[in-house]
């Protein structure tokens, strides 16, 4: 089992995901610069979060455009389990792997703190080990989360059993209030259609060691770490 985490210039979080991966899952973990087309011989890759090219034009813009995202594509076409994480999810958008839109935060400003999810569906190779109705504690730290879709976007996304994560409060229950950037229906990360390919703004790798203070995303890691056990 291998797991491979993109590495563009800019990226800040990349180690994050490989000592949450390596360290402390035990899951054998490379890095992956991004002028790569041959991703080797990898089971699942993580998109990691961070400024990748500056965040010039826009967030993932022109990330999306290196030579990896191809193979990254191809990767996903076949079934390759893919997570995208805070800037890993823009790239995820502006490639089109995921539908929708990012933008500015309402409030217009960074916002950098702990927040509460609730995950909504188990069927991802990221989400099947988390426990129903868990209310995950996991911090955010973007500009730009700001997640859009219009209305038909939406029913298709809850039709289609999409809508992986929503910001909620630590009760569960899904308000404005508990919404940290404005994004539609307080959509917090999606899925594709077949479900292989997730992208969510909080970040799940700097929520796995207690003395951090959440280590809540162990779950997502533990999911992909059974899945792959389970269907090498």
């Amino acid at each position: 089992m291998n797991i491979g985490v993109l590495v563009f210039p800019g990226s800040n979080c990349d180690h994050d995901a490989y000592h949450a991966l390596k360290h402390i899952h035990g899951i054998d973990t490379s890095f992956i610069w991004h002028k790569e087309s041959d991703l080797g011989n990898v089971d699942a890759i993580v998109i990691p979060g961070g400024f990748s090219y500056g965040d010039y034009l826009r967030s993932g813009a022109i990330a999306r455009f290196s030579p990896v995202m191809n193979s990254v594509a191809s990767f996903a076409s076949k079934g390759g389990p893919v997570l995208g994480i805070c800037n890993g999810f823009q790239i995820l958008l502006e490639a089109r792997l995921l539908p929708g839109t990012m933008m500015a935060n309402e409030q217009l400003r960074f916002s950098c703190k702990f927040i509460n999810l609730t995950c909504r569906t188990n069927r991802t190779p990221f989400t099947s080990s988390v426990p129903t109705e868990t209310i995950l504690h996991i911090p955010i730290a973007h500009g730009e989360g700001n997640y859009f879709a219009d209305d038909d976007l939406v029913k298709q996304l809850e039709d289609r059993d999409q809508i992986v994560f929503s910001y909620c409060d630590a009760f569960g229950n899904i308000t404005e209030v508990a919404n940290p950037n404005g994004s539609t229906a307080n959509i917090a990360g999606i899925c594709n259609e077949t479900g292989n390919v997730v992208g969510m703004m909080p970040h799940p790798e700097r929520a796995v060691e207690k003395q951090l203070g959440s280590n809540h995303g162990r779950f997502l890691f533990d999911s992909i770490d059974q899945y792959l056990t389970h269907s090498i």
